[in-house]
């Protein structure tokens, strides 16, 4: 973002207690503890029926699709309360709430990543970026069965974390020698499913290079270039198909709540840092240099 834009209500991951609700509102009451997913959706329409919550007709997103509102604050309104949010069968003070809260998005996400990609017990999975999304990619695919996840990233706390999460292989380098690296671990052959949790063009080109013939990329790293190859030579040769998109978490969180209230999984692990609102600034700072992974924001 750019300074010359101004200030801006940030936030599209929280959880909060509801304070007041409209009068239309049947699903949740005031008192009770949800969680809001990073996209509003109305939970009722063609699309959100399909599971595809990002496209509701009625929806929009956080941070710009409703500008007025951010989860970053001391209070949030919230449209389409009913088809939005959902209620958690725990205390505020629960020791789970981190966990909870990455039901907002980065553990979602990182389903999403896995679901679009197929995977399953007889899959071999390339997940590249050991931010908290590409690190909850590996938790993702090791709940869905795979038989083999490799982790490209360079950061030893975060690869640390994704060997705990599932991660069979860790691949620090990058560019072609990282691919050759995956391509060795692989039998040559390179993973049926790569899950791009990054953005950028080099992550793309990477992905390109360790999928295998006939597999699957799967992109939920918002991407930041325009133009990519994915022609002839690069995609529809080897039958390799393009996959993923913004995350419809929506879809995803009675699925996956079961397992953290079970003590299954813990993916609020992705959080290595705590502060409260007037932290904010310095926690955004932190997550740029690399210094903290993801940092939670407690009132």
């Amino acid at each position: 973002m750019s300074p010359a834009d101004g200030p801006a209500r940030m936030g599209h991951e929280f959880i909060g207690i509801v304070e007041d609700t409209g009068s239309e509102v049947t699903t949740v009451k005031a008192g009770d503890l949800v969680v809001a997913p990073f996209a509003l959706s109305d939970n009722t329409c063609e699309f959100c029926r399909e599971g595809l919550h990002t496209s509701c007709e009625h929806g929009t997103f956080w941070d710009g699709g409703v500008p007025e509102e951010g989860g970053q604050a001391e209070a949030a309104r919230v449209p389409l309360a009913d088809g939005s949010l959902v209620k958690l069968p725990v205390a505020p003070d629960s020791a789970l709430m981190p966990s909870l809260l990455t039901l907002s998005d980065v553990f979602g996400t990182g389903y999403h990543a896995a679901v679009a990609g197929g995977v399953n017990a007889r899959t071999r999975v390339t997940v590249i970026g050991d931010g908290a999304v590409g690190l909850l990619a590996v938790l993702a695919a090791k709940r869905l069965g795979a038989e083999q996840i490799i982790l490209m990233g360079h950061h030893p706390a975060r690869t640390d974390l994704g060997r705990q999460f599932g991660a069979t292989d860790v691949v620090a380098a990058r560019g072609e020698e990282g691919i050759a690296a995956v391509r060795e671990l692989t039998g040559g052959h390179g993973t049926h499913a790569v899950l791009e949790a990054v953005g950028h063009l080099p992550a793309y080109e990477q992905a390109l290079g360790v999928v295998r013939p006939g597999g699957v990329i799967s992109r939920v790293g918002v991407p930041q270039y325009e133009d990519a190859p994915i022609g002839f030579g690069s995609l529809f040769r080897h039958n390799i198909r393009l996959a993923g998109g913004p995350a419809p978490v929506r879809a995803y969180i009675e699925e996956l709540m079961p397992d953290i209230l079970d003590g299954s999984i813990e993916p609020g692990k992705v959080f290595d840092a705590t502060t409260d609102l007037d932290g904010v600034p310095a926690g955004y700072q932190d997550m740029a240099d690399r210094t903290s992974l993801k940092v939670l924001i407690k009132p």
